[in-house]
């Protein structure tokens, strides 16, 4: 069964007055409920542009926006735009506001009672990490960077919208922070399933969080949308191959874990060094395994089982074969896609 689409552009359009050429260009794309789509691209191709489309902070010169199956391109914006979080880099937050208002405010728009919007702000808080008792009566001036970005995703999710659009929300931030950023972000993403789109012009970034990924060339026109594994396996085009850059094998080896693996066997062999590290297990990715060959230097990973006990081995073999086989399968899909058969 096909499911409706959370959202639809349906070949939108944005020219500026002055301008001789569109910022986007009828783009078409259609992203699922509950999906992570991260849209990526060089500097000053569109993307920010389009999340404001979305949420008609711009209006588009053509084309029709649907949300959730209805056309919203005739709806109030204010109305629109309550139903949608917004997360940006510079976070926003007001600062002659304390946290708690600052998220509090969609909640106070829509007129919720003190209780409700009180016990939301708390909920909220707590789910990303800050304690309301803590954090709910400072000022943002007050707050790390890490700590403001987080109150900024709270703020984003105050009415519980099904949408949440963020324009690189992670990428003013120290490394570490950002990835614990990501990372706490992602599992919130288990439990919430928001319907997001994400724009990074990191690429590394926009493998970790999307489910999949549309790279955007000048005017947001799209050279490849799916998911990060076929991206990375087959590029479509030197676009996408430039873009994406070198390295784009050890990226792909972060999909496959070793447990699929036919692991090659001990044959009674011991090898204290790597078996006694407990590092590689059934649930470890092959990028794992190869940090562990590259630790070892010995062109191969042993593989422990749930005591601890030596199960088999990773070698350099599974790795190059594993890659070889994403490179088929992506291929084969778009082979099948261009003949209009399954996947199309």
């Amino acid at each position: 069964m096909t499911v409706e689409p959370m959202i639809r552009l349906d070949r939108v359009s944005k020219t500026y007055a002055g301008a001789g050429t569109p910022a986007v260009a009828e783009l078409s794309l259609d992203i699922a409920p509950g999906e992570i789509i991260v849209l990526v691209g060089p500097s000053g191709c569109g993307k920010s542009t389009t999340l404001r489309l979305i949420n008609r902070m711009i209006e588009p010169t053509s084309g029709r926006i649907h949300i959730g199956g209805d056309d919203v391109t005739d709806v109030s914006p204010d109305q629109l735009r309550r139903r949608i979080g917004y997360v940006i880099q510079q976070i926003g937050l007001f600062p002659h506001q304390t946290i708690a208002e600052n998220v509090a405010t969609v909640p106070r728009m829509l007129r919720w009672d003190r209780k409700r919007i009180s016990a939301r702000v708390d909920e909220l808080l707590d789910m990303v990490g800050l304690d309301p008792r803590l954090y709910g009566n400072r000022y943002p001036k007050e707050l790390s960077g890490g700590q403001a970005q987080r109150v900024g995703v709270a703020r984003a999710l105050g009415a519980d919208p099904s949408i949440m659009l963020m324009d690189e929300p992670f990428g003013a931030i120290d490394p570490i922070t950002r990835e614990n950023l990501q990372n706490e972000f992602l599992r919130l993403q288990d439990e919430l399933r928001k319907t997001i789109v994400f724009v990074t012009h990191d690429i590394d970034e926009a493998v970790k969080m999307g489910d999949r990924i549309a790279i955007l060339g000048k005017q947001s026109v799209i050279h490849q949308a799916d998911t990060p594994e076929r991206i990375l396996a087959f590029p479509v085009d030197e676009f996408v191959r430039s873009f994406i850059g070198s390295g784009t094998a050890m990226r792909g080896l972060a999909f496959e874990k070793v447990g699929d693996l036919d692991l090659a066997p001990i044959n009674g062999e011991h090898d204290g060094g790597a078996s006694s590290s407990g590092s590689i297990t059934t649930e470890s990715t092959l990028y794992d395994a190869l940090e562990e060959m590259l630790r070892t230097a010995s062109g191969k990973a042993v593989v422990v089982d749930d005591d601890g006990a030596p199960a088999g081995y990773v070698e350099l073999s599974h790795l190059s074969s594993a890659l070889r086989t994403a490179r088929d399968e992506a291929r084969l899909h778009y082979e099948q896609l261009a003949a209009g058969g399954p996947g199309a």
